[in-house]
């Protein structure tokens, strides 16, 4: 049996508690107990992960399904996932790995570089961290990604960019692209919908667009983040760190704690891709 992984960005603190300084959260975990993302557990008076060598999903996908339209279209991307995360939005799409306890089979970073250098025959270009949250899988995203550098394959982060600023520029040399969420552009939808905050997404999309290729993505839900002023307002945003940034406007289908909204009219899509476009130069549907 695999000896727990110690967790990085963690301090230890009074009484056998830690503070972990992955994620915004900055969760004081007391003995035993887990994080937000259930990811991290404190063991003893240490933070260990969990999640370290535990997938729940592969699979070889076209880069365009990440959503990435502008980096290396046509390609083929290993894509791979674990569980938890560390926002708790009830509208989430992969919520019976994100927010519940699925069945993992165990692969180590080496294995995972060595299964994605064998598809490069098949058109793969590396591997991407996608489906639950990776940056919660931190210390196995970091330690294959360094792996896949060395074997020239590229690393995408598929993310809600919910991670503290240290621990990103830690990561980020070894990454080549990100599509980050961008949830909503309204502070009440990510306190209430998400259970976190606003301002650490924008400041990670900022951030990660000056070193790598970033490509955002909004998800529409009805009478919830639908509002054109709002879309208008964050594609102006993002205009100012570029307009050559694509965002893809998704189409919400009932799903988890949302069962009960409609899916997204096929004509709010169009009205917020043609006020997107007042700003951007690239504007994708998804989901459609």
């Amino acid at each position: 049996m695999n000896a727990k992984k110690l967790a990085m960005f963690f301090n230890k603190i009074e009484d056998l508690k830690v503070e972990c300084f992955l994620c915004p959260h900055k969760c004081i975990i007391g003995p035993d107990n887990l994080g937000v993302c259930g990811t991290r557990e404190n063991i003893k008076g240490s933070l260990y992960a969990l999640n370290y060598d535990k997938v729940t999903s592969i699979a070889l996908d076209p880069i365009e399904k990440k959503p990435l339209n502008h980096f290396k279209p046509g390609s083929m991307i290993l894509s791979v996932g674990s569980f938890g995360c560390n926002l708790k939005c009830s509208f989430c799409q992969n919520w019976t790995i994100a927010q519940e306890n699925p069945k993992c089979y165990k692969i180590t970073p080496k294995e995972l570089t060595k299964k994605a250098v064998e598809l490069t025959s098949k058109g793969n270009i590396g591997i991407a961290f996608t489906y639950n949250e990776p940056s919660i899988w931190y210390e196995f995203v970091y330690d294959t990604s360094i792996l896949s550098k060395e074997a020239n394959l590229s690393n995408v982060l598929v993310t809600n960019g919910y991670i503290e600023r240290k621990a990103l520029e830690k990561l980020i040399p070894f990454i080549d692209a990100m599509n980050i969420d961008l949830k909503a552009y309204t502070h009440s939808f990510y306190r209430d919908i998400c259970k976190g905050q606003l301002k650490h997404v924008k400041d990670t999309i900022e951030f990660a667009a000056s070193k790598c290729h970033v490509e955002v993505t909004m998800l529409i839900i009805p009478g919830l983040n639908d509002s054109i002023q709002d879309i208008g307002l964050a594609s102006k945003w993002l205009s100012y760190i570029s307009p050559d940034i694509v965002l893809h406007l998704t189409r919400f289908f009932p799903n988890y704690k949302m069962k009960d909204v409609m899916p997204t009219p096929i004509q709010i899509l169009e009205s917020a891709k043609k006020e997107a476009l007042k700003y951007l130069n690239f504007v994708y549907f998804g989901n459609v």
